[in-house]
């Protein structure tokens, strides 16, 4: 099994792989679910963005402030190269467990796109989650909204998610999983044939 929860493993895949690579979903599909959530004005926050192409579609359809993130400096190395020409987009080395450090209230959006389940996958993982979402809480602005892309489903997710000191309500979409050669069956993986796509709306 891949040791997606070290930095190690990161730091060896982005050094042989600098390719822009995207989990789960590419931003077309996940367009739709943003509209209904943000405008184009959000300051957003991208966790665990690796060399995800995410920011740089957002803003090339007119996002005007995002900040991406993550603990590989491989990855950041590689992404800000792409970004010196996008003045609003920006990457950062940071680790999304220290985010409980920060400021309070910095970001109308906050977006993972498979960072958590990474986090599922490594030691201490209850702990970990516990302190990523502490932490994108803290810096969530009132009435901002956290958006977690996971291929884990409600009856995994939603015991992390909907915790009262989280001060957030959730709801839940699906977006079909991207059809590349032959279908699986639904049992073949958690969540079977879709993406979950939780919405965490902070509270006044």
């Amino acid at each position: 099994m891949a040791q997606y929860g070290k930095l190690e493993y990161w730091e060896d895949r982005y050094t042989r792989d600098q390719q822009p690579f995207e989990w789960f979903q590419r931003y077309v599909a996940l367009k739709p679910f943003f509209e209904t959530e943000f405008d184009r004005k959000a300051k957003i926050l991208q966790v665990g963005c690796g060399t995800s192409r995410l920011g740089e579609d957002m803003y090339e359809d007119g996002y005007t402030d995002i900040k991406c993130t993550d603990f590989s400096e491989k990855a950041i190395e590689i992404m800000s190269k792409r970004a010196v020409d996008k003045p609003g987009l920006t990457y950062a080395v940071e680790d999304v467990l220290l985010l409980t450090a920060q400021d309070e209230a910095q970001y109308d959006v906050v977006i993972d796109k498979g960072t958590l389940d990474s986090i599922l996958c490594g030691d201490g993982s209850f702990q970990n989650v516990q302190k990523m979402l502490a932490g994108i809480s803290k810096v969530l602005k009132p009435g901002g909204v956290f958006i977690e892309i996971s291929y884990g489903g409600n009856e995994n997710r939603l015991p992390y998610l909907q915790v009262s000191d989280l001060g957030w309500t959730v709801s839940v979409n699906t977006v079909p999983k991207p059809q590349v050669g032959v279908t699986l069956p639904s049992s073949s993986t958690e969540g079977g044939e879709v993406h979950y796509i939780y919405k965490c709306r902070k509270g006044q």
